[in-house]
């Protein structure tokens, strides 16, 4: 059945409809589109080919949908501000999911724009047409489907307010996020005349083509669009958000790809009052808290800079996470994790920032009832659903500035001077080793790197946790910490470093880089990133060995078992794949070559991959362990 066999309403047609849609993402402050070719979004494509010749948007091709998902969604995080992602209809849609949860729950403002039949063309058995109308259900801020002929602009402006979270007078009053809207086109899809008729102003918005400064909040927000609303979830007010995800207890990365995760649009920390020691009554009228005391402050992924300011300023010790971009500082202690077994008894309060996912000493930290423990929420959150949590959310920096105290005269030093063993320890144990291990490729990582860092879940991230040191940091660390799956991740870094053009290094373990291999594929005349890409490769999934699967007990009578369908082994050429995706590549077999190959700098692609021994790691973490262990035990 086609189009013209159907009667047809006098409307926009699907040029001057496309047309629409284009002026409302430029005027919105969309920079970014991603682009999946296909048939029925032909409209879209079109006009968005004659905007990027008008120099008012940049366009990036793919032709996997999921690739350019991710690829969106690190435009996003790195551009911070909203990026599109237009695919055609049916499985092309589906495949945005998991670019889409991870967007959900780590607060990143992705415009899916999926092109769909007419009306008249659904439930009939139409080629390639399914149900696309909230088929993202609780993962999108709002859902919007516009059908063939209608003036979508308004719906635009609507999707793009949600996106960014804002109410009609601009006020944030839900967490960013990821939107869909769902736009049907009718035949003819090919534009008449010269398609540059959005440029010129005639499409009857009289509204000029030049990008213009205001944020779509700003927008009037009548209700006389005509989209029809099929969701709009994933993240009220107040502190909530999607899914509830419990007590911070996701310290274990799935290696199945689950769903992607990255840092930082719309994250807390990022509050406008300055920091200030004195403070005044509390809004409930409880006494304030002016005596000293052993408060640590936690900087989970997205604290920002604001949980360092804070922390020096009280003299606490800080324990910040990689992708928190808080890791610097006096009160910053490295190797954190490994002191809580040590130190962890003598803390009575904590104050977190961001959304901590790393580690389960941090967990069990913040589940003791003993502990009092703040959150600081200045702005809604996306990634757990109002009260869900059992910790005191505080979203005034005077009431925190109570809630913590002054850290106790000799409480910062201690950490510090623990912290400063423990490191020196981890650095002499390093350099009797034998072989690079990811702890070595992590500190090399994170002392070379001074642009943009994108961290691959499971193990990477969590090495440069434990290794980095606090005296420097890159200028951005991003991580798909919203879903912590390792899907995604070489196309959420390319977008990241296609962003602002900053050159990018992005750190993965083996498996993170086989699920995404697709996204290094790039067609020819497609921007391209000034990316490197370092590939800790032990052959496949190292982070089992060391949660219970690789316990003694376990392996005994379930080796072959675990190595199978945890470890998942395999034998693939990285080289191999370089060559064929065009990309450079080399090898470092130590740490000489490992220094060099990142002093030089990122241009273009590449790939430096690094081999390790998967089956000692487990053996190495214990002596780890050990060696902090003897450095901190009072003599």
């Amino acid at each position: 059945m086609t189009d013209a066999a159907l009667p047809q309403p006098s409307s926009l047609d699907s040029a001057a409809s496309a047309a629409r849609v284009v002026r409302a993402l430029v005027a919105g402050g969309v920079h970014d589109v991603v682009v999946a070719p296909g048939s029925r979004s032909a409209p879209l494509a079109y006009a968005l080919s004659d905007a990027e010749h008008a120099g008012l948007v940049r366009l990036h091709v793919r032709i996997d949908e999921r690739s350019g998902a991710f690829t969106a969604l690190g435009l996003a995080l790195g551009g911070q501000r909203p990026a599109a992602v237009v695919t055609t209809s049916g499985t092309a849609v589906g495949e945005l999911l998991p670019a889409v949860m991870e967007a959900n729950h780590a607060a990143v403002p992705l415009v899916v724009i999926s092109a769909d039949r007419p009306g008249e063309l659904r439930g009939t058995g139409a080629n390639q047409t399914t149900v696309q109308p909230g088929l993202f259900g609780v993962h999108v801020r709002t859902g919007l489907d516009v059908d063939a002929g209608e003036d979508p602009a308004r719906a635009i402006q609507d999707a793009l307010r949600a996106a960014l979270g804002h109410a009609l007078d601009g006020v944030r009053t839900s967490p960013p996020g990821p939107v869909h809207l769902n736009l049907a086109f009718r035949d003819p899809l090919v534009p008449a005349g010269s398609g540059d008729a959005w440029v010129t102003g005639t499409t009857g918005d009289d509204r000029s083509a030049t990008r213009p400064e205001a944020d779509p909040a700003a927008s009037a927000g009548a209700d006389d669009g005509g989209a029809a609303v099929v969701g709009s979830v994933g993240g009220g007010g107040g502190g909530g958000g999607a899914a509830a995800v419990g007590l911070v207890d996701d310290d274990d990365d799935d290696d199945d790809g689950g769903c992607g995760g990255a840092a930082a649009v719309g994250s807390v920390g990022g509050a406008e009052e300055p920091v200030s020691a004195e403070a005044g009554p509390q809004p409930d009228g409880r006494p304030r808290r002016t005596d000293t005391g052993r408060t640590v402050v936690v900087a989970g992924h997205g604290a920002g800079e604001l949980a360092a300011v804070f922390a020096a300023h009280l003299d606490l010790p800080l324990f910040a996470e990689p992708s928190s971009n808080a890791r610097f500082g006096g009160s910053a202690v490295a190797p954190y994790r490994l002191l809580l077994e040590h130190l962890g008894a003598q803390i009575t309060r904590v104050v977190t920032f961001g959304r901590p996912t790393l580690s389960r000493p941090v967990t069990a930290l913040l589940a003791r009832p003993d502990v009092e423990h703040a959150l600081y929420l200045p702005a809604p959150v996306a990634w757990f659903e109002e009260g869900r949590r059992p910790e005191r959310i505080v979203d005034t920096l005077p009431e925190l500035l109570a809630f913590a105290g002054r850290g106790e005269e000799g409480w910062l030093r201690s950490w510090r001077e623990a912290g400063a063993a423990a490191d020196a320890a981890l650095q002499t144990l390093l350099a009797d080793e034998q072989r690079i291990t990811g702890l070595h490729v992590a500190d090399a990582v994170w002392e070379h790197t001074d642009g943009n860092l994108v961290l691959g879940s499971s193990n990477p991230i969590r090495d440069v946790d434990l290794v980095a040191a606090t005296d420097q940091h890159p200028l951005e660390v991003f991580a798909n910490r919203g879903l912590a799956g390792i899907d995604g991740t070489i196309s959420t870094a390319t977008g990241v470093a296609l962003a602002a053009g900053i050159p990018t290094r992005a750190l993965l373990g083996d498996l993170t880089f086989l699920h995404d291999v697709g996204g290094l594929l790039i067609g020819s005349g497609e921007p391209q990133p000034d990316l490197q890409i370092v590939v800790l490769n032990d052959g496949g999934g190292g982070i089992f060995g060391l949660l219970e699967h690789g316990a003694e007990s376990t392996t005994a009578r379930y080796g072959p078992a675990v190595e199978r369908l945890f470890g998942t082994p395999h034998t693939v050429d990285l080289a191999a794949l370089a060559a064929a995706y065009g990309l450079r590549h080399e090898r470092a077999t130590t740490l000489e070559e490992l220094d060099t190959a990142m002093e030089r700098p990122i241009r273009g692609r590449s790939i430096l991959e690094v081999r390790a021994e998967r089956s000692t790691l487990r053996d190495l973490h214990a002596r780890v362990r050990r060696a902090v262990a003897s450095a901190v035990r009072p003599a």
